[in-house]
Order: structure tokens, then C-alpha cells, then sequence
């Protein structure tokens, strides 16, 4: 293949694939899985039985056709992704059952200003939240370590502690949120997740037995996205130090300012980093470059047990919009016994046999009906 030839499918994000790109996300009592054109989340009540809801996938980049250019795409995707992430956790959280927080009168009062719905409000504040507390923990503490140490060093030692305080908290803030009861059994799904998508990629039936045989460690994780954002964010860094004015980087404010207008592109470059390493083939430098991401994986990701498992593949095979992803019970026909206790003699002479095959979320009983909302 041309260097033109690869470049143009760089661009484009066009790539010959033996099977169609899915991802996923663990969530509470469950997994979400995205595929081609339809993500699907599934979860595990109280009561032992599964619950599956379904919804069309956000289509932004066919709109607005800019969005798809490279690094912008991955900047949209961070943007996106944080927001259907919030959303799932708590959609999840609803169908297992769960308690989960009403809207507070200040998220109410939001709602009657913008006339929106409160819950797209609380998703909202979730989000700048997440999002804020992520700046603090993860830019402004390292940010201001480093100013501190500025009085017994100099660059690029300097941007380098920098780079690494941000990788510590990093991975001390994933160790001691482990180390919870409710996340341990995130992390668990997480596995569940990882090794059902790996199932599907090398062409195996996507049942427990298969998928329970594969590692829970994959290259294209969201980990590996957030460890080559903190490594990319020390090359950036070290560079800045040296094309910046001494202005500009001797200033508290200015420099802390440079750091945040950075987050971005960095995440920008840093899906492009993810996604062609997912793509290249297993050379030895290839290696060396997933190996952070692999073993951070260690603290993000818990084998799982076959009922969760069982609860990722049902995700899987709904995003790929296969029929009847619960198991065969969940779809059983009712008996002639049953039918005619539940309705009347004349209604059920008139109505026409009702065919499972139409609806299976109905079917399954304990399925939540298929959101419209995108």
C-alpha cells in the first residue's frame, strides 16, 4: 500500500475490518456495549433475571462533517462518550433497581430556565462536575506540586515531575476507588466486558464458554486512552517549556491557563495514538507502546464470573442487532391456559396470534422498552 493510499484512509478513518467495530462500558450491575448503529445496555436485578434496554447511536459526525477530521474526532468522541457514560451509569443504576438521587431544587429550577427536562439537567451537572473534578485532581494539584518544586529545580526536570505526579495520583486514585466494594464488581464487568468483545473479534460464538477462555486486558480500553493521555501530556509539556516565552511560563496564572487550553488536543492525539495502536500489528516497539496501558488494566479490570459474562454477551449481540439476544426462556410463548385467563373469550377470538419475533424486548418480560432518545 502507498504512503497517499494510507494517509487518505488515516483521514478518513476508512479501514477494511473482518468485523464490525464495538466497544463497550461497565456499569452498575452490568455492561453497555456500542455497536454500528445501535448501543444497548444490560443488567443484572435484584432477582437474578436480566434487563435490557436498547437506544440509536449518536450520529453527530454526519451532521456536522468537520467533527470527523482528525484529533477534532476524538475530541468529540472524549465529549460525547463522558456524556452517554454518565447517562448509562445511571439508566443502569434505574433498570437493577437501585436507588438512585432525585433532582435537587437547584436542577430543578435549572430545568424551568432552559425548559428542558430535569434529568438532562442532573446529567448535565454530573458532567461538569466529573469534569471539573478531573481538572482539579489530575492538572491543577500536579500544576501547582510543580510550581512548588521550582525552588529547588529547573526544566525540563521541572515539566517531567510534573508529568509524573499526574500518572501517580492517576493510578492511586484508580487503586483506592478498587478497593470499594460497588467498584470491585464495575471492575468485575469490566473484565466480563473486555473478554466478550475479544470473543467476537477472533470469530468465536459468542457464548460463556468461549469468551470466558480470553484475557480481560485490551488494547483499545479506555485505560490505555487515559495512560497515553498522561504520557502524551508530558511530551506536550516539555515541548511547550521550550517554544513558550519565558513570559508566559515563569506566570502562574498564564501557564496554568496553557495547561487547560492543552487538554483537548491532547485527548484529540491521543485517540489517534489509541486507535492506530488497536490497528498495527503486534511488532515489538507496538508492544512496548500498549504495555502501560495493559498493565494499568490490572487495577481497572477483575475476572469475572460466568453470570456476568453471561450479561455481556446479551449486550454484545443487541448492539449488534442480532435476534433475540436474552436467553431462549426469556422469549418462552405462553401456554393456551395462560392466555385465556389473562384475556377475555371475545377479545382473544378477534385478536390475531401475537408473534414474539416482532417485538423481543416485550417478549422478555423483564426488558425495558427500546429508548428513542439519541
Amino acid at each position: 500500500m502507498s504512503f497517499r493510499e494510507s494517509f487518505v484512509r488515516w483521514w478518513k478513518n476508512d479501514y477494511p475490518s473482518t468485523c464490525a467495530s464495538v466497544g463497550g462500558q461497565a456499569v452498575m450491575e452490568g455492561v453497555m456495549m456500542k455497536g454500528p448503529a445501535c448501543q444497548a445496555v444490560t443488567v443484572r436485578k435484584p432477582d437474578g433475571k436480566m434487563a435490557l434496554a436498547t437506544r440509536p447511536n449518536r450520529e453527530i459526525g454526519k451532521k456536522h462533517k468537520w467533527m470527523k477530521l482528525p484529533v477534532v474526532r476524538g475530541v468529540v468522541n472524549f465529549g460525547v462518550t463522558l456524556y452517554d457514560g454518565v447517562k448509562t451509569l445511571t439508566d443502569s443504576a434505574d433498570m437493577a433497581g437501585l436507588d438512585t438521587e432525585e433532582p435537587t431544587r437547584f436542577e430543578k429550577k435549572l430545568a424551568q430556565i432552559f425548559r428542558t427536562d430535569p434529568e438532562k439537567v442532573v446529567m448535565a451537572v454530573a458532567v461538569v462536575l466529573a469534569v471539573l473534578m478531573a481538572l482539579a485532581l489530575f492538572v491543577g494539584i500536579p500544576y501547582v506540586c510543580m510550581w512548588l518544586l521550582k525552588k529547588v529545580m529547573g526544566d525540563p526536570w521541572l515539566t517531567i515531575c510534573y508529568g509524573l505526579i499526574r500518572i501517580a495520583l492517576f493510578i492511586a486514585y484508580v487503586y483506592l476507588t478498587s478497593r470499594l466494594k460497588e467498584i470491585k464488581r464495575v471492575f468485575m464487568y469490566h473484565g466480563a466486558e473486555h473478554k466478550s468483545i475479544f470473543c467476537y473479534e477472533h470469530g468465536d460464538e459468542l457464548t460463556v464458554e468461549n469468551a470466558r477462555k480470553y484475557t480481560r486486558f485490551h488494547p483499545r480500553c479506555g485505560t490505555s486512552f487515559l495512560v497515553i493521555v498522561m504520557i502524551i501530556s508530558l511530551i506536550v509539556a516539555v515541548l511547550l517549556n521550550v517554544i513558550l516565552p519565558k513570559s508566559i511560563t515563569d506566570n502562574f496564572i498564564l501557564g496554568f491557563l496553557v495547561k487547560l487550553l492543552m487538554v483537548l488536543p491532547v485527548a484529540g492525539i491521543s485517540y489517534e495514538i489509541l486507535k492506530a495502536l488497536g490497528r498495527a500489528k503486534d511488532t515489538a516497539i507496538v508492544k512496548i507502546l500498549k504495555w502501560p496501558g495493559l498493565m494499568t488494566q490490572h487495577l481497572t479490570t477483575q475476572e469475572p464470573d460466568d453470570s456476568m459474562l453471561e450479561v455481556a454477551l446479551v449486550s454484545l449481540k443487541a448492539a449488534l442487532g442480532m435476534d433475540k439476544p436474552l436467553p431462549e426462556e426469556y422469549y418462552a410463548e405462553e401456554t393456551p391456559a395462560e392466555a385465556s385467563e389473562e384475556v377475555p373469550a371475545a377479545a382473544s377470538e378477534e385478536a390475531p396470534d401475537e408473534n414474539p419475533e416482532e417485538a423481543p424486548q416485550e417478549a422478555a418480560g423483564e426488558a425495558e422498552p427500546e429508548s428513542t432518545e439519541a
